[in-house]
């Protein structure tokens, strides 16, 4: 049975908020850390170099520099991801030209690198959220994660200590450790704008008691439980293992619940990035 295509209506919504984080994202360049020559890290990065440099509009060389990227992103990931980055970026560099008049808002490096920085997390959080990106080396980094070993973090990572090493021998040193500053902040605030305040949690339960557990917390979390059959490696014995996906605001109270059922139950907690489906009314904790 073939999937549910989006709705005109969905496309809009996506598009509006990519617009939206090109906005911030461009507010968090222009005002706070292009005035105190401080960089972040990719395509980005290079550009805010290159602009310095050249005395060339930085909106420029952010489209420019991108577009071979729109390409790649295109023959490996996709149309939609595709246009929506060619979408995202255009917005963007219109956006910093416009802002480009604008003064700085502070002229404090250490507040401008935490400012810009929230700002523009928020910003690219939000284009990446809906589906389109503002940086080449994300889409380079797929490509070479399937071709080396590895990870799609430790290329960008590898990246951006070159990019934002230059900073500087471009600006200043001081310029550096600020725009490493301004870096974190936003890689943090992506994370947090991809997955939201309230993040998601999933719950592996192995206890002796697996129906009463399942029981109390589809009743006092509203939560629902999927039990998974597993079996003991050493001593052969049949498990029920509880599965289920909870909020950051709920493990205590989930650790009461199960303390009070059977405090020999083994649990792990992990981290879920992304939830689809299966939703089950929430209920107030109590």
């Amino acid at each position: 049975m073939p999937g549910k295509k989006i709705s005109t209506k969905e496309y809009i919504r996506r598009y509006v908020f990519m617009f939206i984080g090109s906005i911030l994202a461009a507010v968090g360049l222009e005002v706070f850390l292009v005035p105190n020559q401080i960089i972040d890290g990719g395509v980005i990065g290079i550009s805010i170099m290159a602009s310095h440099l050249t005395g060339w509009p930085l909106g420029l060389f952010i489209f420019i520099l991108n577009f071979p990227f729109i390409y790649l992103g295109y023959m490996q990931i996709g149309k939609n991801f595709a246009v929506s980055t060619l979408f995202a970026l255009t917005s963007l560099s219109i956006w910093v030209s416009i802002l480009l008049p604008i003064p700085g808002f502070t002229n404090d490096v250490f507040l401008a690198a935490i400012f810009g920085g929230i700002i523009l997390g928020i910003g690219v959080g939000l284009i990446i959220r809906y589906g389109g990106s503002l940086d080449g080396t994300e889409i380079v980094a797929i490509i070479l994660d399937k071709r080396t070993g590895f990870s799609v973090g430790e290329i960008i990572m590898f990246f951006n200590i070159f990019i934002i090493g230059s900073a500087g021998l471009v600006f200043s040193w001081d310029k550096a450790m600020y725009s490493l500053i301004a870096y974190f902040v936003a890689y943090k605030l992506i994370d947090i704008t991809i997955e939201g305040l309230d993040e998601s949690k999933g719950v592996m339960i192995v206890s002796d008691h697996p129906h009463e557990i399942a029981e109390v917390l589809m009743a006092r979390l509203g939560r629902g439980v999927t039990i998974l059959h597993g079996q003991g490696a050493y001593t052969g014995e049949s498990k029920q293992v509880l599965y289920s996906v909870i909020t950051r605001l709920e493990i205590a109270k989930l650790k009461i619940i199960i303390q009070e059922i059977d405090e020999n139950a083994f649990v792990t907690i992990n981290e879920v990035h992304d939830v689809m489906g299966g939703k089950v009314k929430k209920r107030a904790i109590h």
